[in-house]
């Protein structure tokens, strides 16, 4: 009788292990999935969301305007102007707060719990975590940022309603224009916030400790935004992070201007290279074996 696999149909073991092996997308899959069962990041996540709401109820339930806040003194006005006013809050202290948040403990709470030695010993490379970890670490710390710009403007709208909208340029805008306006806004900040996130990541591999992931890339931006308040050297500004968040207002003032914001890409998009390549090789380089 002959066998019911011949030679010429067995697949070979190296074949069956490579396409069992568990890459990128997998890790990534895991990594959002522990994020999202985290009670802290889903307590977080819900204060984020509901603050917009609670801010704007107070406003309308006082005298009194932020005026000192770019577009304080519309909030009653307009409900486009609600998204505004927590973007330039949110941009000089809480985003990166966020940003750090997510990702300070992506690499570090393996460390923590000695699991690396269990993941890396069946069939996942080192890159496929790395990547995985951080792609997951990116994109959460990104959703959550555009889901408090989405309740920030839902809260103006429901609770003042969809006026005209006064620009930087102090032009009025139509409530279409405007709503181009508050999106492109919170979108243009995505680049320095996906800064602070690398960094993030970066000392959580390198320091294997969660608060300092959290910490460092906090009292980072803190310094900057001390810095920028001084009106120090502008070289120095526009090299930082916190002047790339606050490039939007070029966007809005009439007329209009996109070189800050250009700049403000380019200056991100090398801290992201930079510390996520340096977080990679210290974490492929990384001896796990007491782990």
């Amino acid at each position: 009788m002959s066998s019911a696999t011949s030679p010429d149909t067995r697949v070979p073991a190296g074949t069956q292990q490579s396409a069992r092996r568990p890459g990128l997308g997998a890790v990534y899959a895991v990594e959002m999935g522990k994020l999202v069962r985290q009670t802290r990041v889903r307590v977080v996540s819900l204060v984020m969301l509901v603050a917009p709401w609670v801010f704007i109820l107070l406003v309308l339930h006082q005298d009194r305007l932020p005026l000192e806040t770019l577009y304080g003194r519309y909030l009653k006005i307009t409900g486009f102007a609600t998204p505004m006013v927590v973007l330039v809050t949110a941009a000089q202290w809480l985003l990166p707060l966020i940003a750090s948040f997510i990702s300070g403990d992506m690499f570090s709470s393996d460390d923590n719990h000695g699991t690396y030695k269990t993941i890396l010993t069946r069939s996942v490379t080192r890159g496929a975590v790395y990547w995985g970890k951080v792609l997951a670490g990116l994109s959460a710390t990104v959703l959550l940022v555009l889901a408090i710009g989405a309740s920030a403007l839902a809260a103006g709208l429901v609770c003042v309603g969809a006026q005209d909208f006064i620009s930087v340029g102090s032009t009025l805008v139509t409530p279409g224009a405007a709503f181009g306006d508050v999106a492109i806004s919170w979108l243009s900040v995505l680049p320095g916030v996906v800064g602070f996130a690398s960094i993030a990541l970066f000392v959580s591999v390198v320091t294997r400790n969660s608060v300092l992931g959290v910490v460092v890339p906090v009292v980072v931006g803190l310094v900057c935004q001390m810095y920028m308040f001084l009106n120090a050297w502008d070289t120095v500004r526009h090299l930082m992070l916190n002047w790339t968040m606050i490039a939007w207002r070029g966007l809005l003032d009439d007329p209009s201007y996109a070189t800050p914001l250009e700049r403000g890409i380019l200056v991100s998009l090398v801290y992201i290279v930079v510390f996520l390549a340096a977080g990679y090789l210290v974490f492929r380089r990384r001896d796990i074996k007491e782990g």
